[in-house]
């Protein structure tokens, strides 16, 4: 397992191990309560005995197989966030279509649970957002290049017509933005949360501009440095290594993709100012980010594995807290939802065609996560 591994995913809560004892009324019992819980859904139950519940709600999408005692209590305790540890410890295994499984629980269960403390959203300050980056992005770029496009971008695509490719796809997104910004040969730009550099690089080759882009993940910095200086424009684009909010100078516009539910809400008024302050008179201005209908907090699993301190906001919470208070006039909006579907899609299969080099690079934990 590489260091970096090992600090995204510390141990496990659950022993993939199967209990040796047969099941008691009380687990039945248990097992009950999260049928319950998931009524609507047509799922089959299955304890480390054998014992099963059959699906209420018409032919099962799939079967879960509940190895142990702890992984059963810990799913009648705090479901939002123990299945997930359960099912990447191997203390639950599931038969059928993992996706069509998902689904279904997500519609069908209430989110009553009262979150720990730890999982409320505090303020992301430039230590944490560090800290948070180098959790998701510093797993390794020949990890990411396993599964992204060509390109590497790692955000929603905007495909064409349905059966485009998702390389394709991609630069179609990456032009959608640049269109959107209307942006002219000359102009300054500043991007905010870069990632491997390809808006960055886009920009520059194809409509003329010069950007500065922030990032705090120092392995994909390089990567975008390292690209520049091969595609020969190392002289129009700089990559810093530093924080969205020490963003200084003047521009005609200011981009952001993917960055936003990273800042968490407390801070949305840090990031509204330096919008403001970056922007001259004229100034554009473009915010992609994954949203929310609702206010809601993000999965409890998701944020302690995968997105530590990430919030998807509603577009009220965005017009209010980033855009109002310095009298940012809003365009134009439109929402990917169809398009990220069908970008989660794509890379669902191809990381599933490369599980097998993941599992080499890190474990079968990190590949079941």
């Amino acid at each position: 397992m590489k260091p970096g591994h090992a600090q995204a995913f510390p141990a496990t809560t659950f022993s993939g191990g199967s209990t040796p004892f047969r099941s008691t009324a009380l687990d039945r019992w248990a097992l009950h309560r999260i049928q319950i819980g998931v009524a609507p859904a047509p799922i089959r139950f299955v304890l480390w005995d054998g014992f099963e519940l059959p699906s209420q709600a018409g032919p099962p999408v799939a079967t879960i197989i509940i190895k142990n005692r702890r992984a059963l209590s810990g799913w009648v305790l705090d479901p939002e966030l123990n299945f997930g540890e359960a099912y990447m410890s191997g203390a639950v295994d599931i038969r059928g279509d993992l996706v069509r499984l998902l689904e279904e629980v997500y519609r069908a269960m209430t989110n009553t649970t009262r979150r720990s403390c730890w999982l409320w959203q505090g303020s992301n300050d430039v230590t944490a957002a560090r800290e948070n980056v180098h959790h998701h992005y510093d797993l390794g770029n020949e990890f990411y290049r396993l599964w992204l496009d060509r390109e590497m971008v790692y955000t929603c695509a905007y495909f064409p017509a349905p059966d485009s490719a998702l390389d394709e796809a991609q630069i179609a997104k990456m032009d959608l933005v640049c269109r959107k910004l209307q942006l002219r040969p000359g102009e300054r730009v500043v991007e905010a949360g870069c990632g491997w550099g390809s808006l960055a690089l886009f920009m520059a080759e194809r409509y003329g501009v010069t950007v500065r882009a922030f990032n705090l993940s120092a392995e994909q910095i390089a990567c975008a440095r390292d690209r520049a200086r091969k595609e020969g424009l190392a002289g129009r684009v700089q990559f810093v290594h530093d924080d969205y909010r020490n963003v200084d100078g003047t521009y005609d516009a200011f981009v952001s993709v993917g960055m936003l539910e990273h800042v968490g809400l407390p801070d949305y008024l840090t990031l509204g100012r330096v919008m403001n302050r970056a922007l001259g008179s004229g100034g554009r201005g473009l915010l992609h980010f994954i949203g929310r209908n609702r206010p809601m907090r993000l999965n409890a699993w998701i944020r302690k594995r995968i997105f530590p301190g990430a919030y998807p906001p509603t577009l009220r919470e965005v017009f209010e807290r980033v855009l109002e208070p310095h009298d940012f006039s809003v365009l134009d909006v439109e929402n990917l939802r169809l398009h990220y579907a069908r970008t989660l899609e794509h890379w669902s299969r191809r990381f599933e065609a490369r599980a097998g080099e993941v599992a080499s690079m890190f474990d079968d934990t990190f590949v079941r996560a």
